[in-house]
């Protein structure tokens, strides 16, 4: 397979037509080599817009998607971030090349296990794979300038929100199918934040985040 012809496709006919016009993005997306971070069960599919099945029912998300968030993200050098949802080490490793420090957290130990092993194979030294509850995150962790959720989740969880520094973002892709937004929101001061759904997207559940009832008179 040609991943060099691969990748140019997958930058000009998926990511530029959805909008991510950020250069900087579009050449980290054709520096950092994503079939390093696809089982290679799947490594033909590593270029195709679609989710790629993960060790544990999980999935990287499509090529757009993660492109997307991490343009909206608008990381600054000198910035740390908490990603929520390791799965094989990849938005982890795009986000280490915008930040200063990486914190990713991952519930299941396979996938914890995959996302460190490809990460010190790509010679990527600023990112932390911890195995955790991302839904349960105590202050302990700290706070971060940014937070990324690599899945959806029905609401924009409370309690992340103050692990935000202020000045500081997260993003997620937030609601129920058939219909899910990108939400970002912007801690503007201690009390304050403001969020903006800015596209739709649809991406698949993390883990032990809490769901609506769904009971019905």
């Amino acid at each position: 397979m040609n991943f060099a012809q691969a990748r140019f496709n997958m930058i000009e006919q998926q990511i530029r037509p959805w909008n991510v016009l950020d250069t900087a993005v579009l050449d980290l997306l054709n520096t950092v080599p994503r079939e390093n971070f696809v089982p290679l069960a799947h490594q033909a599919l590593a270029f195709a817009d679609l989710e790629i099945p993960l060790p544990g029912g999980q999935c990287m998300l499509a090529p757009r998607l993660e492109a997307r968030l991490l343009q909206d993200l608008a990381l600054q050098a000198h910035e740390s971030v908490l990603e929520i949802g390791a799965g094989s080490g990849f938005m982890a490793a795009l986000l280490s090349h915008r930040a200063a420090q990486v914190l990713s957290v991952e519930l299941l130990p396979e996938l914890v296990d995959m996302a460190r092993n490809n990460l010190q194979k790509a010679g990527i030294r600023n990112v932390t794979v911890r195995q955790d509850d991302g839904a349960k995150l105590s202050a302990a962790h700290g706070t971060f300038d940014a937070i990324v959720l690599s899945g959806s989740v029905t609401q924009v969880p409370h309690d992340l929100l103050q692990r935000l520094n202020v000045g500081g973002r997260l993003i997620a892709i937030v609601g129920d199918e058939p219909q899910m937004r990108a939400t970002l929101v912007t801690r503007t001061s201690a009390t304050d934040f403001r969020t903006t759904q800015p596209w739709d997207a649809n991406a698949p559940r993390l883990l032990h985040f809490p769901e609506p009832s769904r009971f019905q008179f």
